[in-house]
């Protein structure tokens, strides 16, 4: 009955703390992207935005990656001939990286809030698919452990990532296009108030 239970709140952790951490770097890209408003709105939002990030990442996020540790531990303690499992060790190498993603973007909060972060809406955004690609790869080995598939699974995990990618390029492209038609409807007003 206590695997059950373990197993259980370790679901409900990962949800919390991956829905955390897609937020908290959608933040990022728009408080880097508030850089580009006139005052007093870029100041407002960069405010709104840094004190929305500290809440997600205080109250949902590292509350979330906690509770999914301690019921992992919990599993391990349950279950521990699982230890000497190869995939387990694979998964947990991903969960360390995600771990230390988690406290990445702590850095990068800090980073923002101090206007001293260097990275723009569009590597914000390539970013923010990491978390992504780790947790298909957690899940996979949560599942298929030492059956997974990994001629397909390599395949359709590298097209994941090329795929995103390429939205991520295109999206940015399409962004930059309307700003530009944007600027240049308003450039016309003037003009067109003139004649």
């Amino acid at each position: 009955m206590a695997y059950s239970w373990f197993k259980a709140f370790h679901i409900v952790g990962i949800v919390v703390w991956f829905a955390g951490l897609f937020y908290l770097v959608r933040l990022f890209i728009y408080h880097v992207e508030a850089n580009q408003e006139p005052e007093p709105a870029r100041t407002i939002l960069k405010n709104q935005y840094q004190i929305m990030e500290k809440r997600l990442y205080s109250i949902i996020t590292t509350p979330g990656m906690l509770v999914t540790i301690a019921m992992a531990i919990g599993l391990l303690t349950t279950e521990p001939d699982v230890l000497k499992e190869g995939w387990l060790h694979v998964k947990l190498g991903f969960v360390v990286l995600l771990i230390g993603y988690h406290h990445y973007c702590k850095r990068l909060m800090k980073q923002l809030a101090e206007d001293k972060c260097k990275w723009n809406s569009q590597q914000l955004r390539a970013l923010n698919e990491a978390p992504t690609v780790m947790l298909i790869v957690i899940v996979l080995l949560a599942v298929f452990k030492n059956n997974l598939p990994t001629d397909i699974t390599v395949w359709g995990i590298v097209g994941l990532v090329i795929a995103m990618a390429a939205t991520i390029q295109l999206y940015a492209r399409k962004r930059r296009k309307d700003q530009e038609k944007l600027t240049e409807q308003v450039s016309q007003i003037p003009q067109q108030q003139g004649s």
